[in-house]
């Protein structure tokens, strides 16, 4: 509600000299916070997701973003090729693997 009201202030251009500088300032204001608390921890943490997916080779377990637990099997340029159970084989592709499963992490939890 803030955002637009400041919004529709500036472009109405009733406010003359200062005030309409201290409006863009603001504005401004919002979208460097919006940067360094949003935007930029999320690519951060997209960058992270995509090394580990890098990193992954074949005898990993992963968990794929629908919650299927496996083994990789075999990796591909776009896709993993997983054992999910005894001769049972899925092909998923690489951004639906969610991440690296450890036993040791599973034994902890219980």
């Amino acid at each position: 509600m803030i955002l637009s009201s400041i919004l529709l202030q500036a472009a109405s251009g009733a406010n003359a000299g200062a005030s309409g500088y201290s409006s863009l300032l603001v504005l401004i204001l919002i979208f460097v916070v919006f940067y360094f608390f949003m935007i930029r921890p999320q690519n951060k943490k997209q960058k992270e997701i995509q090394k580990a997916r890098a990193a992954l080779k074949q005898g990993d377990r992963i968990v794929t973003s629908g919650g299927i637990y496996g083994k990789i099997r075999e990796v591909k340029d776009d896709s993993f090729i997983i054992e999910i159970s005894d001769n049972v084989r899925v092909r998923v592709e690489k951004t639906a693997v969610f991440a690296a499963h450890t036993p040791e992490a599973t034994e902890e939890k219980k």
